[in-house]
């Protein structure tokens, strides 16, 4: 009965590791910057595109909600290519957490 026990721990061990590393992954700060990044960047973006002449007088002839938006996707992008080129590796599980209860 004690096997039986123990291979129902040591699977719901590997199940909480393998939520853990799924939840690592999808929170990993990289994917919310960029993504962050990349919407105010669209919304930057169109804001500049839709610009009265009025507005770019105001900024001494440069169209800097463009500029800004643009570079705000940029960086967004690269935050989202950096992810996903180098993704977070999944965590190493301890040896000793693995094994049962320490042996006295």
């Amino acid at each position: 009965m004690s096997d039986h026990s123990e291979r129902d721990v040591h699977r719901e061990v590997t199940e909480l590791q393998g939520k853990s590393a799924t939840a690592a992954r999808l929170f990993d700060i990289r994917r919310i910057i960029g993504g962050l990044f990349v919407v105010y960047g669209i919304i930057v973006t169109i804001a500049g595109i839709t610009a009265s002449d009025a507005d770019i007088d105001k900024a001494e002839g440069v169209n800097i909600n463009l500029w800004t938006g643009l570079g705000m996707l940029a960086l967004g992008l690269f935050f989202l290519g950096w992810l996903w080129l180098r993704p977070s590796a999944a965590p190493v599980p301890d040896e000793s957490s693995t094994e049962g209860p320490p042996k006295v």
